[in-house]
């Protein structure tokens, strides 16, 4: 517990710290993600929120996101949370299925995850879930049912995953000893295909690759991310980026809290040049519904730019890879 309290007190020194990093920037939205946020007690999120409160301009209207398992999911925590201004859950719920979340590791259950949106959705409008797909014991009809029930559940947003296996992860090497099945990409290219297609039925927007929303309720603070605006990240492994300079905390719990107690933000950092902040551009505009604005791109990076792309957008848009519509590409 006494952990925890100096860790709470190290990222509200650290908001000391990096306040002027955003230049006064009003903040839109604010996200309680990475390990378990869930875990905070209602009064170490007050802390927090009251912390940005005082020293950034925080809009009345933010999105304030929690992230959240379901098995720390109560009544009591849904409405307390709400009192201190957390307007959005995201869960992760990654499967209804019993022995999909054990061959993930889950620490929940499938009935911990019904409930937990059953009580979620009593309390809050504006929720979203995590699903994985193309796991090996997740056949087609199981994916199916995943997708179904989050529909009848009227779960507003979805952010959608395809298994993936990091190289050193104890996965990894669960499957090098063929104590596990590997990841079949026929599989989680037709789960993916499901999934496009049950949705869009039932009237979600296919806004970014892996994200789905009905209208009205996109993630605005992930949405920002894909827009390249500017954020600052609290905490041991938060990156921060104000539009030039981008850069991240330490991991190390310990050494975290050390260094802010010492009064200073142990970081690494790197400066992007324009042809780095034009292919990250590229890149992130691409996996949007939006696609990739050739009007922008010339306005901000010249256009001479446009021209060096012509030849290689030709062939990707003669392929059918990509489409081409007046000034955008997606």
């Amino acid at each position: 517990m006494l952990y925890k309290e100096e860790l709470i007190d190290a990222i509200n020194k650290e908001i000391d710290l990096q306040k002027k990093f955003l230049e006064d920037e009003v903040i839109q939205t604010i996200y309680f993600g990475g390990g378990t946020p869930s875990l905070l007690e209602i009064k170490d999120c007050r802390l927090i929120l009251d912390k940005i409160r005082k020293e950034f301009k925080v809009l009345r209207l933010a999105e304030i996101t929690l992230e959240a398992n379901p098995d720390d999911i109560t009544k009591e925590k849904l409405f307390a949370w709400k009192e201190e201004g957390i307007n959005r859950l995201s869960i992760g719920i990654q499967s209804f299925f019993e022995e999909d979340l054990k061959w993930m590791n889950r620490a929940h259950n499938s009935k911990h995850a019904v409930d937990s949106l059953h009580l979620a959705t009593s309390a809050f409008d504006n929720i979203s879930i995590d699903l994985i797909y193309g796991t090996p014991l997740l056949t087609d009809k199981m994916w199916q049912q995943n997708v179904d029930t989050a529909i009848s559940l009227s779960i507003p947003h979805l952010s959608c995953y395809a298994l993936t296996v990091e190289e050193k992860t104890p996965l990894h090497k669960q499957i090098l000893l063929n104590r596990k099945e590997n990841v079949d990409a026929d599989k989680q290219a037709r789960h993916f295909s499901q999934l496009m297609i049950a949705l869009k039925r039932e009237g979600y927007e296919h806004y970014e690759v892996s994200n789905f929303s009905l209208p009205g309720f996109r993630s605005k603070h992930n949405s920002s991310y894909w827009r390249g605006e500017k954020y600052l990240g609290l905490g041991p492994s938060a990156h921060s980026y104000n539009g030039v300079v981008r850069k991240w905390n330490i991991a190390n719990n310990n050494k975290y809290i050390t260094a802010i107690n010492k009064g200073y933000v142990e970081t690494e950092t790197e400066t992007l040049t324009q042809l780095q902040m034009l292919n990250e551009y590229i890149m992130i505009s691409l996996r949007t519904m939006e696609g990739m604005d050739l009007e922008l791109i010339s306005k901000k990076w010249g256009a001479d730019k446009i021209k060096k792309m012509d030849k290689k957008l030709s062939l990707f848009i003669n392929n059918k890879l990509l489409v081409q519509q007046s000034k955008t590409v997606q």
